[in-house]
């Protein structure tokens, strides 16, 4: 069994790249056969990790952050006959991003060695993903402010690490973004003024912020909050709650716990899935989730 190696160079703006000999001589002293494949642009990690499934080239082990699993995870889950309910994987990951929230989130170690021996071991969990619009995701995803904190954060390029997302989340907080909506879940319904949906299979997003604090990503179900509009004093108010994810308790956050969300947004919104912005512009979007169908590398429960 040979495993595919998927590396991002462009992870942690471009410091995951100077990591490839690194990964490749960690990887033969713990004896794990691969092939090395480097990405060359966003969506190139899908196209990688479908073919290596294709050809049984297991496991894949994605090399970089949140947006590179995300990436490995589509080309898995593109895959995948929808009808069946076999466990995908499995999927390592060597924790090189900016943020790598879901690795921190599964007790993932961030040192090459350390996430490559929890590989070599060979421990999994089964874990839940979700699905906005045909797009997977396995820690985060929302509509809303959320997206253009996310298309904020890509423009910065003076500043490094999970920072970014906090001065981005500053920008875009003055700009006051807004929306009208109607939200539909399993057992209820909204519709009025919107500031922001994030949904969660997992606590944190942005390497900062607890936005569903409660999520579980093996419970078969996502967690998500909404917000009517916001005054930009309310959103500064709530910014450092959603660091301790506190938040969750202020009457004007509504949080829920779900297996489907819809929603209809006016104006249109993008579609952020973790981290990444893949879908630029959507009025209706639905969110389901797929339970228990990854096997990801990681420690006990």
């Amino acid at each position: 069994m040979t495993a595919t190696v998927i590396l991002n160079p462009y992870a942690n703006r471009w410091k995951c790249g100077k990591e490839s000999d690194a990964v490749e001589k960690s990887l033969t002293r713990a004896g794990i056969n691969y092939r090395l494949h480097i990405s060359s642009e966003r969506g190139h990690a899908t196209i990688l990790a479908r073919e290596a499934l294709e050809r049984k080239d297991l496991p894949l082990i994605a090399v970089g952050g949140d947006g590179t699993l995300n990436e490995v995870i589509n080309g898995m889950f593109q895959s995948k006959d929808s009808t069946s309910t076999d466990i995908v994987g499995p999927v390592g990951t060597v924790p090189l991003g900016t943020c790598n929230d879901l690795a921190t989130m599964l007790g993932i170690p961030d040192g090459i060695d350390d996430s490559i021996a929890l590989i070599k071991a060979g421990n999994t969990r089964t874990i839940d993903v979700g699905a906005a619009n045909g797009c997977y995701f396995v820690n985060n995803a929302a509509v809303g402010l959320e997206t253009e904190v996310a298309l904020q954060n890509d423009r910065i390029t003076w500043l490094r690490g999970a920072l970014r997302y906090l001065f981005a989340a500053v920008l875009t907080i003055m700009k006051r973004p807004k929306w009208q909506a109607e939200i539909s879940w399993d057992d209820g319904h909204y519709r009025g003024s919107l500031t922001l949906v994030s949904v969660g299979n997992s606590k944190r997003t942005g390497g900062l912020f607890y936005m569903t604090p409660n999520a579980i990503p093996d419970d078969g179900q996502l967690d998500f909050i909404y917000a009517p509009a916001l005054s930009r004093l309310q959103m500064f108010r709530l910014l450092p709650q959603t660091l301790q994810g506190t938040h969750v308790a202020e009457p004007i956050i509504h949080e829920h716990r779900t297996t489907h969300l819809q929603i209809r947004t006016d104006p249109a919104t993008a579609i952020q899935t973790d981290g990444e912005i893949n879908i630029a512009n959507a009025t209706n979007i639905n969110f389901t989730v797929i339970p228990k169908t990854l096997a990801i590398f990681a420690p006990q429960d």
